[in-house]
């Protein structure tokens, strides 16, 4: 049904993580006001890639053809990672970043476990689901650090 993942979405894929790591280490940084920058950087960053994860499906979807029900509830399934971005992006506004970058976490583990189930059931290219998941558990081991990381207050020099 799909080709393989080019070499390209690897590439392009990994090279997606530097926002996380600078953002995630400047989260941390010596300077109140510019880790509270960074951590508001690394929000809105995991905000838009889980967008763009939920868009992803959506061009999955658009390009078969199939079971009305089933691509209907793929579609909608599609939106939720965008929806679940938004929301930590308000919560960071409305309460308080640590929020923010858990429901980031959720959000992420969520979208990678749908992601499993829709590759047992051949939904997605090969190469795909490995790729997610090693982007997916450094995104979250980040987002962790970050996160225990402003729960203890604290900071590193840099």
């Amino acid at each position: 049904m799909f080709r393989a993942l080019p070499p390209v979405a690897v590439i392009l894929g990994i090279a997606g993580l530097i926002p996380f790591v600078f953002q995630g280490i400047g989260a941390v940084g010596a300077s109140p006001e510019r880790s509270l920058a960074a951590v508001h950087g690394l929000i809105g960053y995991g905000a838009v890639i889980l967008a763009f994860l939920g868009g992803v499906h959506w061009g999955f979807t658009l390009g078969e053809e199939g079971d009305a029900k089933a691509v209907r509830a793929r579609l909608g399934l599609g939106v939720l990672p965008a929806l679940v971005g938004w929301l930590a992006i308000l919560a960071g506004i409305v309460a308080a970043p640590p929020i923010s970058l858990t429901i980031l976490i959720a959000g992420f583990l969520g979208t990678v476990f749908v992601e499993t189930r829709a590759q047992q059931r051949d939904l997605m290219p090969s190469g795909y689901l490995a790729l997610r998941w090693a982007l997916s558990f450094i995104v979250v081991v980040i987002l962790s650090a970050v996160l225990g990381a402003r729960l203890i207050g604290a900071h590193v020099l840099l």
